[in-house]
């Protein structure tokens, strides 16, 4: 029996990752878990984020080390002097509060004009390499296999628009292991720390702090040194990436409206602050003289390093396996996504990452790996890539209970029973039912009256019967059902309104030929947010419909059967539970003690323009909802970064 770690995501639970050890036979089928990480370490997220994500099939690098010419044939030339103003200027603007409502672009803008002239005074400045990307795969081939990497049965190969892949080369059976790389192949945050950037690691904080980011000035110190041992990887990596730190901005103005906009904004403006800081950082501090940045740092540079880190990391078990730390993989982040299960692992007593194959690979058909549960916001804005069969896809929803509603502290309690959040981002689904459980117990409590709430509260078996309101079968009442399925129906309806385009002009733009291959995936990420707003709003109709007429023909609502309870989603509902309501009889004041950060970062979002329509389509309906909204402020996900300063 070999120890296996297994480290990738639990399904639910988007940028967390779930670290768990088991025993396994050598024949190695069962299905194992390094995935695409997706996390920055915690509690360190925010404007020092770079998300990680998968690979992106792009363009091909260049071989040789030389310093790049400008257009002239000259290098541009710049004092420092100068550069160090522009610096300081472009890290101010990043780094000032957080733009208002509707000012976002504007920022966006002016943080993208500055990096534009830094990037044209550092024009011929960067460090590349000469030739084409496929030229080194066969060192890269050579190079694994010297270091004890299986290469057997495959071949890194071009699949066209999924760009440069694995192609297999003999059949593989599927949970067949067929890829495994020892540790000493992979760019760590460990192997930083014993590198030339051990110094100012051991020093600076947010290197300490940021994995991520350690990792991508590690890649670009490797890259200098032409007697790096990780060079023939470094040469087999993208020159470019196709994701939105590339995009003209005209590009990026295509996904103005859509719910993905503000994370494109800010991975830039996470992205142009990182470079700020620690240009500055490699010109003063002593410890940074040492590094082959000091002379040849530019923002392409940083640029490409946060894209290839961005793109690739993953957690891995530290050698003891008592922690994770992160890598990037040689080789075998050269897989394609497909949807499936995640097939790779880590094997601590062979100390290697090791991968079996997600299905049957036939001999010249590609090798795919699945990345995780990502929607297509995430594969496009951290990957490169829209997928368009993704199963996984959704939309974000900002939901709350206003805390100015009179029974919001009822509502709260209940919500705290069942392990739910008085204001949340929930999803949206493309798939059927566009809503899940805990979304749907959500609504439910939103839409209560008082007498329902009296009776989830202190009604007999009342705390189990919290457990049915994420189960479809256990309506609270067909009046609720009724208000619950309008109030999605209307949300839906008003959120496509905020749009610019109609689906239907979406998809005669993706007619065009000569689109580009960025504008290309703005396009396809702007329809795919309607087309599941479209759905909910079907649903929406088809459930209110149907309610309604169970209400019109006087059916009886199904029997609770404490058997049939169907628990949330949340499974951490048990130790959620706060104090018990007290004195609701009594119709006294009532202290809830569940705490809530809504409301308190200030964040708006296309949410505010449809509060107040929402809130009248809800009080057209009569009962206790007349005060009810929904709280365009509502706290972030884990997904969203909180913002951090230095």
């Amino acid at each position: 029996m070999r120890h296996k770690v297994r480290v990738g995501f639990s399904a639910g639970s988007e940028g967390t990752a779930a670290v768990t050890s088991e025993a396994r036979s050598s024949k190695l089928s069962r299905v194992c878990c390094i995935g695409r990480c997706r996390m920055a370490p915690s509690g360190h997220e925010g404007l020092w984020t770079v998300k990680p994500g998968c690979p992106s099939s792009i363009m091909g690098k260049k071989s040789r080390v030389k310093t790049q010419k400008s257009g002239s044939g000259a290098m541009a030339v710049v004092s420092p002097k100068e550069m160090m103003s522009l610096i300081a200027e472009l890290l101010q603007k990043c780094s000032s509060a957080a733009a208002s409502a509707g000012k976002e672009w504007e920022e966006y803008l002016q943080i993208r004009g500055l990096v534009e002239r830094i990037r044209k005074k550092q024009k011929g400045m960067s460090i590349v390499f000469e030739g084409s990307r496929e030229e080194h795969f066969p060192d890269l081939m050579s190079w694994a296999k010297e270091n004890g990497a299986s290469c057997e049965c495959f071949t890194v190969a071009n699949f066209g628009k999924e760009g440069y892949g694995l192609r297999a080369t003999r059949d593989i059976k599927a949970e067949e292991l067929f890829l495994w790389i020892p540790r000493k192949m992979l760019m760590t945050v460990e192997s930083a720390q014993n590198s030339i950037l051990g110094p100012l690691y051991s020093q600076d904080r947010i290197l300490q702090a940021m994995g991520n980011v350690t990792l991508a000035l590690h890649l670009l110190c490797e890259r200098a040194n032409p007697a790096s041992f990780w060079l023939p990887y470094i040469r087999s990596l993208p020159q470019e990436y196709d994701i939105p730190l590339y995009y003209q901005q005209e590009d990026v103005q295509l996904l103005l409206g859509t719910q993905a906009v503000q994370d494109v904004l800010s991975q830039y403006k996470n992205t142009a602050r990182q470079y700020a800081y620690f240009y500055k950082l490699v010109q003063t501090h002593p410890t940074a003289s040492k590094l082959p940045l000091k002379d040849c740092f530019t923002f392409d540079d940083y640029r490409w390093a946060v894209s290839s880190v961005m793109t690739r990391q993953n957690q891995i078990p530290t050698e003891d396996g008592s922690r994770v730390t992160l890598a990037l993989i040689p080789l075998w982040d050269m897989c394609n996504h497909t949807n499936g299960l995640i097939t790779t692992g880590y094997n601590l007593e062979d100390d290697r990452c090791e991968c079996v194959a997600l299905q049957d690979c036939k001999e010249n058909e590609q090798i795919y790996i699945f990345y995780g549960t990502r929607s297509n916001a995430e594969f496009v804005i951290h990957n490169g890539f829209f997928f368009q069969d993704n199963a996984h896809d959704r939309v974000k929803i900002k939901l709350g209970v206003s805390k100015s509603e009179r029974l919001y502290a009822m509502k709260a309690e209940v919500l705290a029973r069942a392990g739910i959040p008085a204001s949340y981002v929930f999803a949206l689904h493309c798939n059927e039912p566009p809503i899940s459980a805990q979304l749907l117990a959500f609504l439910r409590v939103f839409c209560m009256t008082e007498d329902e709430l009296k009776y989830y509260l202190l009604g007999e078996r009342a705390i189990n019967k919290i457990f049915t309101l994420g189960n479809s079968e256990f309506p609270v009442s067909w009046e609720n059902e009724i208000k619950l399925w309008t109030f999605l129906e209307t949300r839906a309806a008003l959120l496509l309104k905020t749009y610019k385009t109609t689906s239907e002009e979406d998809r005669s733009m993706l007619e065009k030929p000569d689109l580009s291959l960025h504008s290309r995936m703005a396009i396809q990420l702007r329809l795919a947010e309607k087309q599941i707003l479209e759905k909910a709003l079907a649903c929406g109709r088809a459930k209110r419909l149907y309610f309604q007429k169970n209400l019109e023909e006087g059916a009886s609502l199904p029997c609770y059967e404490e058997s049939d309870i169907a628990l949330l989603e949340n499974t951490e509902a048990d130790a959620k539970l706060p104090v018990i309501l007290r004195k609701v009889e009594e119709g006294q004041e009532i202290q809830v003690v569940y705490g809530t950060n809504a409301e308190a970062n200030g964040e708006r979002d296309q949410d505010d323009n449809v509060s107040t329509d929402v809130n009248s389509a809800l009080a057209s309906m009569g009962g206790s909802s007349q005060r009810e909204e929904a709280n365009p402020s509502a706290s972030r996900t884990e997904d969203e970064p909180k913002e951090n300063t230095v």
